[in-house]
């Protein structure tokens, strides 16, 4: 009689929610569920909730999906077609045993005849998305939390988040699959099918909720009166400065100064803000390799380290995870951008605050270290910028060791604790066709001070959302496991370790910072403002055919496509003619009607602009545009001769860009040769590889490839100089450094190339580090750098890569300078 009451009440409540209900978020999408057809699916809930057995019951129906509503017959089994695991229920003195699970009856049937299989399939709904926090009435029953939810609260949830609901389905369960052969038991099997699905429902939810927060004022005080806080305090106040109880309130003033304060309702809010914000700043945002976060969100700490081109990058990064049914992480944001109105927006919306430099102030290192490790030990996804600062040269900056030491340290103090959570790196490369702080890159690479930010400041970058900005890509790398990578670093013995400040952190850190930067700009996103700037700045004066530049580009493309710079880079959709179109549509660069054919320019300013978007991938053609430089002046090489001209210089140029050597340089240059023979633009000749006679077109293609490494070829050569000429012993890093930067920009003067970044003063501080790095350079006693013949000899025969007129143009700066 129940049964028969309830039936219309179902599918009245099932057809009310399909007509009010419109999800968000489903996932996978339901044509791409892997399910058998032939075999009879049963969905599993994690918890009794009639609502989203009605809402499931309707989405199936929409999407043609095996019905999740009323009974299943399964041979001699009828059962609903929705089953959920049992909640464990609690009496006021004690916790009751769980019940069973409902998959018994199945299972032993399965057990008799093996033709009964059944696919379970696990199903996770929520209604909206909180972080585990308490809010005001309305509030806390806007959204799903950790906590479980009553009837009456699920009925307003259902009201207020009609437009925020979010499915997600797992992978189909076969019953078989759970079967032990050793103990055929339906007991056991029973209990193994319910652990199982409890642990994938936990991972989702951690996955899209994050870890249980507890209240910030709770946090702020467990962080401030922490035994390695407190231990400090006792230090200092020993040492005569104020008292215990004065540096006490001092360590609470310094948690609220940094702590977070992530609010479900400022992130709905934010979402809301940033939807529109994109619809009218870029003409869409490319999404890349999530998929590589969700495999590890549910049972990982996550800490994204994106690249840092611009101020969007902290709500963009943050935007795409929420929409994708991610928790967005906590974000390490400079004290500068605490100022009023935005400060306690950003804080909201998980941004916590730390000062430029804290070395001095040991009390504020020991409560922003021991925030940073209670995230981390809790399980919460972070996000910083290892390159400390937005990179004005478009180039991906050396990572800098703050954040990734405090992240280690943490790592290993809950390592020796004996309970600690699996970290990964998540890489992230964001790439834009065009940014909001284009004048003041280029004010600043002039020598222009960088300006304080404040909200008037960003009303002036407000008034810029008329203009055009392109498309932006956010490209997810290869994750960097960091018990693997330790693993490799220095065997497993750092397992059985107690120390959470170790000697070799100093050594380890460096290389932690060098293989993500690696692997960030292994995740580069060609566009077609990239791709114009790569063509167009190599030729002399900023001007080419639009028939030759659509040849180049497209040449740019089948290089990537056939032997790719990086693990994944991506291509943009459409034809060079089309990139070239949107390039003119950004203002990016010019294109003159001529009745021999139209050319495509750029005047100063923009040449200017596209170096830093040249910048941005420069490194994925890094081998391809040095093996091309080799036939500039000598016009063949066999595989033998190339590989001893290139080898001195190629880990230099490979650590100035930050792509990963190949395993074997030989390899990497014999496959090179074979794809630029493919496309015409060398020839095999009965010794090796040659220019070709014809047609012309092919050789001036070549020479536009080369043209992309000759700057850095460039400033090496001016470092050399300086450095062969004062002699061994006789300049500091400091020194040599400076004097290169020198003769690069007295350089881009007289050459009448109006380019800053090319004597970026970084470029030539990382390149004597990468010189010192492969051992061509050391330091005396006085810390001056001395060298041997080796690279005398070194320096001579990579000169032969330069032709006879640039090399003395390049000697006559050194000299006359």
């Amino acid at each position: 009689m129940r049964h028969q009451l309830t039936t219309p009440l179902r599918a009245l409540m099932t057809r009310l929610l399909a007509a009010w209900v419109r999800p968000r978020l489903i996932e996978p999408a339901p044509d791409a569920l892997a399910l058998e057809p032939s075999l009879p699916v049963v969905y599993v809930l994690p918890r009794p909730a009639a609502s989203d057995a009605w809402l499931l019951a309707s989405l199936t129906r929409r999407h043609g999906l095996p019905l999740a509503a009323g009974r299943r017959r399964v041979g001699e089994v009828t059962l609903p077609a929705c089953l959920a695991l049992p909640a464990q229920r609690r009496r006021l003195w004690r916790r009751q045993s769980r019940p069973e699970a409902p998959f018994r009856a199945l299972i032993e049937q399965r057990l008799k005849d093996a033709g009964r299989e059944v696919q379970l399939v696990p199903v996770s709904v929520f209604w909206g998305r909180a972080p585990g926090k308490r809010f005001g009435f309305w509030r806390m029953v806007a959204a799903d939390s950790w906590q479980l939810t009553g009837r009456l609260r699920r009925l307003l949830s259902m009201l207020v988040n009609r437009r925020s609901v979010e499915i997600h389905f797992g992978a189909p369960l076969r019953l078989g699959d759970l079967i032990d052969a050793t103990r055929p038991d339906a007991d056991l099997t029973n209990r193994k099918a319910a652990r199982l699905l409890r642990v994938h429902f936990r991972r989702v939810r951690t996955r899209v909720l994050g870890p249980d927060l507890s209240h910030r004022r709770t946090l702020i005080e467990g962080v401030a009166r922490s035994p390695e806080v407190r231990e400090v305090i006792e230090a200092l106040a020993a040492e005569g400065r104020p008292s215990a109880h004065r540096l006490q309130r001092r360590a609470l003033r310094y948690g609220r100064e940094i702590a977070s304060n992530m609010t479900y309702p400022v992130l709905r809010f934010m979402d809301g803000l940033l939807r529109r914000l994109w619809n009218r700043l870029y003409d869409g945002v490319d999404v890349r390799g999530l998929e590589r976060v969700k495999a590890l969100a549910g049972d990982h700490t996550l800490v994204y380290v994106p690249c840092h081109r611009s101020h969007i990058d902290y709500l963009l990064l943050s935007y795409v995870l929420y929409h994708d049914g991610l928790m967005p992480p906590h974000i390490a944001a400079g004290r500068n951008l605490d100022m009023p109105l935005v400060g306690p927006l950003l804080r909201r919306g998980g941004a916590f605050f730390l000062r430029r430099s804290f070395r001095d102030n040991r009390l504020y290192g020991a409560v922003f270290n021991e925030y940073l490790h209670r995230l981390i030990a809790r399980g919460h996804p972070l996000e910083y910028f290892i390159e400390g600062g937005r990179s004005r040269s478009g180039r991906m900056l050396p990572a800098r060791p703050g954040m990734l030491a405090m992240t280690l340290r943490s790592f290993l103090r809950s390592a020796a604790g004996g309970h600690y959570q699996p970290l990964a790196f998540i890489p992230v490369h964001i790439g834009y066709e065009r940014i909001i702080e284009n004048a003041s890159y280029q004010r600043e690479l002039r020598g222009g001070r960088k300006r304080k930010e404040s909200p008037l400041a960003l009303l002036r970058v407000l008034g810029q959302l008329r203009q055009p900005f392109g498309r932006v890509s956010v490209n997810v790398g290869e994750p960097l496991l960091l018990a693997d990578f330790l693993d490799g670093e220095l065997g497993r013995g750092w397992r059985e370790a107690r120390e959470t400040r170790p000697q070799w952190l100093g050594e380890v850190v460096p290389r932690l910072g060098e293989s993500l930067c690696r692997r960030i700009n292994a995740a580069a996103a060609l566009n077609p403002v990239n791709l114009v700037a790569l063509a167009l700045l190599a030729t002399p004066h900023h001007a080419i055919e639009a028939r030759l530049l659509e040849r180049q580009l497209g040449l740019l493309a089948e290089l990537q496509r056939r032997l790719p710079g990086a693990t994944h880079a991506s291509l943009p959709p459409g034809t060079p003619a089309e990139w070239i179109d949107q390039a003119m549509a950004l203002g990016m660069v010019q294109r003159r009607e001529h009745p021999l054919g139209d050319i495509v320019l750029a005047d100063a300013p923009q040449a200017a602009l596209l170096g830093w978007y040249r910048n941005n991938v420069l490194h994925l053609f890094a081998l391809a545009g040095l093996t091309a430089f080799a036939f500039r002046h000598q016009p063949a090489h066999d595989l033998d001769a190339l590989e001893e001209l290139l080898a001195p210089g190629w880990p230099i140029l490979a650590r100035e860009l930050m792509v990963a050597p190949p395993a074997s340089l030989r390899e990497a240059l014999s496959a090179m040769l074979e794809v630029l023979g493919e496309l015409g633009l060398l020839e095999r000749s009965a010794t090796g590889w040659q220019r070709p006679d014809e047609p012309l077109e092919a050789g001036e293609c070549l020479d536009l490839l080369g043209q992309l490494m000759q700057p850095s070829l460039e400033r090496g050569y001016l470092l050399l100089a300086v450095l062969l000429d004062a002699g061994p012993g006789r300049l500091t890093a400091e020194a040599l450094a400076d004097q290169g930067r020198q003769l690069a920009e007295r350089l881009a003067l007289l050459s009448g190339r109006d380019a800053p970044e090319f004597f970026d003063t970084r470029l030539f501080v990382s390149l004597v580090e990468s010189l010192e790095q492969e051992a061509w350079l050391w330091r005396d006693s006085e810390e001056r750098l001395v060298y041997d013949d080796r690279l005398c000899e070194a320096a001579r025969h990579s000169r032969r890569l330069f032709d006879p007129t640039l090399r003395h143009r390049l000697q006559l700066v050194t000299r006359q300078a």
